[in-house]
């Protein structure tokens, strides 16, 4: 644990991507397998499990430090992360061991999972008196699930590319699934990350692995501007995007796998292109992304996440929620890598076996055309009525390549304007970070009644941290001490006088929220200083802006 938190130390401390790397490696060269192990896995975004219940966390760490509850409370609000509150407030270890990451974890930390809170208890009283406040703060993040520190898994993998003296994208590929929330990082699977490549994983015929996703730039740049960054748009293939789950479907070896960007293996969850898979010719690898399609058209995320969210799958479900992957790449066949050969090529192979395959939960996203940026702009206002996001702009000569980058070729993002309304600040909460100081994380409300109508009230529906400089965050802070009308914990309540405009990329309907509204993304556009509280949108607004919806939602 000493040689992780010394990592941990540098990697915060430090802004430059050299001297990050350096650390890196510098780790993965001298740490022990099995700790390198476990330490690729958080550094490259693998959460475990929180291991004991924040709650009980908590009162430990109060009891252990011998403060009055609303002490600890008035400590954590200053600091703003808990893990780093516990490591300030504990007393002294009178114990120091010195154990390696993987020890700890294995040994000391996952075994309580589940365990009686007694149990629990007694063992974080006894890991709190082994550990140096340095290695404290490290455990509890990894306890509570909350590590994190300032390198991205690109960064992660040139480290292990660098050590093992391998390609990048070779070991982006070995990394796909290694931070899986059901992982079990070992010596053995650290090892596979950093040995030389060999000619049986060159021609993978037998693994399930994935390929690294290809992913795309937002571009926001204005409209006149498009011949002269982009060319001509015959140089572009352009697709809409779709609003699902971008997934991998991976036929190899008689078996089927299909895996979503966020590294998921989910092949258990939609039974139905499990079975396509099984149709698919042996060696082949689709990127696509999974949808609910019902009558030719796309329906609301929303209606994914009825699936997403079911442990089991009944038929009834799976009848109401039918889901397609809706294919825009082919990246393997006949067992055969494609990622060197260009986008146009890749998608007149993908065409081919689509028509070839006929099958009805495999549709390949359609291709628009126009002779000008300005007609396709025309035709991305239909985006909406589509049940998508905008378009995706894939340069045809595109190599397929690893995450962000531009190396090989372009993926660009060109998302319509964001929905919006003006809403009402009624909720205050401090951030966290540099923001903990602050009131910065807000909840927003629309009125249930246009105005004039007889007990009209505001009714909650979004959350929004994120759109206001630091200079309108410190005025909006001082707004809500003074207009604070009740505590609940770290949670204010404030007279309503403060209206802001804000965007969101999705709504539909919602049994699980008061307002009977759920919206996506929910942002801050801007502070509508100009805007009375009276004059802020209601919730037939906010139905007004659903996809076919002319009905009102009643409160």
């Amino acid at each position: 644990m000493k040689r992780f938190a010394a990592l941990y130390r540098e990697l915060d401390a430090s802004t430059s991507s050299r001297d990050k790397q350096a650390a890196l490696q510098r780790y993965l060269r001298e740490a022990p397998a099995e700790d390198a192990a476990w330490a690729v896995y958080f550094l490259a975004g693998g959460k475990p499990r929180q291991i004991v219940p924040t709650a009980l966390l908590r009162t430990m760490a109060r009891e252990t430090a011998g403060l009055p509850e609303w002490l600890f409370e008035e400590s954590y609000q200053a600091v703003g992360d808990l893990a780093e509150t516990v490591a300030l407030l504990l007393p002294p270890g009178t114990e120091a061991v010195e154990r390696g990451l993987a020890d700890w974890l294995l040994h000391h930390l996952l075994p309580l999972r589940g365990q009686p809170p007694d149990v629990q208890a007694a063992a974080l009283h006894s890991v709190w008196q082994q550990l140096p406040d340095d290695q404290r703060f490290i455990c509890i993040k990894l306890i509570t699930g909350g590590f994190r520190v300032g390198v991205s898994r690109l960064q992660v993998t040139q480290a292990l590319a660098t050590v093992a003296g391998v390609s990048t994208q070779r070991v982006a590929q070995r990394l796909m699934g290694y931070t899986h929330v059901g992982a079990l990082p070992t010596a053995a699977v650290y090892e596979a990350l950093v040995v030389p490549e060999s000619v049986a994983e060159t021609n993978q015929k037998t693994s399930g692995q994935p390929y690294p996703f290809f992913l795309a730039h937002p571009l926001n740049e204005p409209l006149e501007r498009f011949d002269e960054l982009l060319g001509s748009p015959t140089d572009w293939q352009v697709e809409w995007k779709w609003d699902g789950i971008r997934a991998q479907l991976v036929r190899r070896a008689g078996q089927t796998w299909l895996w979503s960007r966020g590294e998921e293996l989910v092949t258990d969850r939609f039974p139905e292109l499990s079975a396509l898979g099984d149709a698919l010719p042996d060696g082949t690898v689709i990127d696509g992304e999974i949808v609910v399609w019902r009558d030719g058209q796309p329906q609301p995320f929303a209606e994914l996440q009825r699936r997403i969210g079911r442990k089991t799958l009944g038929a009834k479900l799976l009848r109401e929620v039918p889901v397609v992957l809706l294919a825009y790449d082919l990246l393997e066949t006949e067992g055969n890598d494609l990622r060197e050969q260009t986008q146009q090529t890749r998608r007149a192979q993908l065409d081919a076996l689509v028509a070839e395959m006929n099958h009805p939960q495999l549709i390949a996203s359609p291709m628009l055309q126009g002779d000008s940026w300005v007609e396709l702009s025309e035709q991305r206002e239909a985006a909406r009525q589509m049940g998508t996001e905008g378009f995706m702009l894939k340069q045809r000569s595109a190599l397929y390549g690893v995450g962000r980058t531009r190396s090989v070729g372009t993926w660009w993002k060109w998302k319509i304007d964001p929905f919006s309304v003006d809403a009402v600040l009624i909720y205050a909460q401090r951030g966290h970070g540099r923001r903990a100081s602050l009131y910065s994380d807000y909840t927003f409300a629309v009125w249930n009644a246009p105005p004039g109508t007889e007990r009209r009230q505001l009714v909650p529906f979004a959350k929004a941290y994120s759109g206001l400089t630091d200079a309108e965050m410190a005025k909006v802070d001082a707004i809500i001490r003074k207009t604070t009308v009740e505590s609940f914990g770290p949670v204010r309540s404030v007279r309503p006088t403060l209206v802001f405009e804000l965007g969101f990329e999705g709504i539909a309907r919602s049994t699980r929220h008061k307002s009977g509204i759920a919206v996506r993304f929910p942002r801050m556009l801007r502070w509508r200083e100009d805007k009375p509280v009276d004059e802020a949108d209601t919730l037939q607004t906010l139905a007004a802006l659903m996809p076919g919806a002319a009905s009102a939602i009643s409160p």
